[in-house]
């Protein structure tokens, strides 16, 4: 990622307690929801990507970390590169 620049930088804050991960276009593309565990004592950030939960960070920025990876992931092909990069079988 570019110096300086964090996902959490992509994220609107709205409703309380909500942040939106917002891509170039204006488009929602991820969710990170502040809860309480442990009786009030903690607070852990909810991460989800396209309606599933990738799963449940300590601080604000992890949790847009986790969702923007994973946007990131979606834009690629899923696998190796389909190239042999030159390599021949060996012959039998």
């Amino acid at each position: 990622m570019a110096e300086g620049w964090n996902p959490i930088l992509a994220a609107v804050e709205g409703p309380t307690g909500t942040w939106r991960m917002v891509d170039p276009a204006g488009d929602d593309y991820g969710t990170v929801e502040i809860r309480r565990v442990m009786n009030g004592a903690d607070v852990r950030y909810r991460a989800m990507y396209r309606g599933e939960i990738l799963g449940w960070s300590t601080t604000l920025r992890l949790a847009c970390e986790q969702i923007h990876r994973a946007y990131l992931r979606a834009h690629g092909p899923g696998g190796g590169a389909i190239a042999d990069w030159g390599r021949r079988p060996v012959p039998r």
